[in-house]
């Protein structure tokens, strides 16, 4: 990709990931609610499950304004990050990604530090393995235009 425009990944909400961030916060509020006397359980689960919520919403099912709509690929570590509201962040990632056939976890530091994780189901698997190959080599493989996947 050296010199060529970004390669531009619209992403897409992911239920099932939303589905498995609720669960974690709602087993985990199941165990708060267990250790801790009656009124303080109740309080921290339910307080548990609302950020179980507010998080899938924000980080599965990309409904917050500051939520990432769409990731351009750049030469090496840049990125360039789209979000729901329109406005962009170049951003460089870290040396500490972690790349699995699931996911891909990118940090980065935008105008504050976070982790984008994006899994298999936001991308769709032919876009879904451009991303991990530039999240391992810092580039894709160049290939015709008309050989990627629409």
């Amino acid at each position: 990709m050296t010199g060529s425009a970004p390669l531009r990944l619209d992403l897409s909400p992911s239920p099932g990931f939303a589905a498995g961030i609720v669960g974690a916060h709602l087993v985990a509020g199941v165990c708060a609610a267990l250790v801790l006397p009656a009124a303080a359980g109740t309080v921290v689960a339910a307080l548990l499950v609302a950020l179980g919520l507010a998080t899938a919403r924000d980080r599965a099912l990309l409904r917050a304004a500051r939520s990432p709509r769409a990731l351009e690929l750049g030469d090496a570590d840049a990125l360039v990050v789209v979000c729901a509201d329109g406005r962009r962040f170049a951003t460089a990632v870290g040396r500490r990604r972690w790349v699995t056939r699931a996911c891909v976890a990118l940090p980065v530091r935008l105008p504050q530090r976070r982790t984008l994780l994006v899994t298999r189901a936001m991308l769709g698997e032919p876009r879904f393995r451009l991303l991990r190959l530039w999240a391992l080599w810092g580039r894709v493989p160049d290939v015709a235009a008309g050989q990627l996947p629409a």
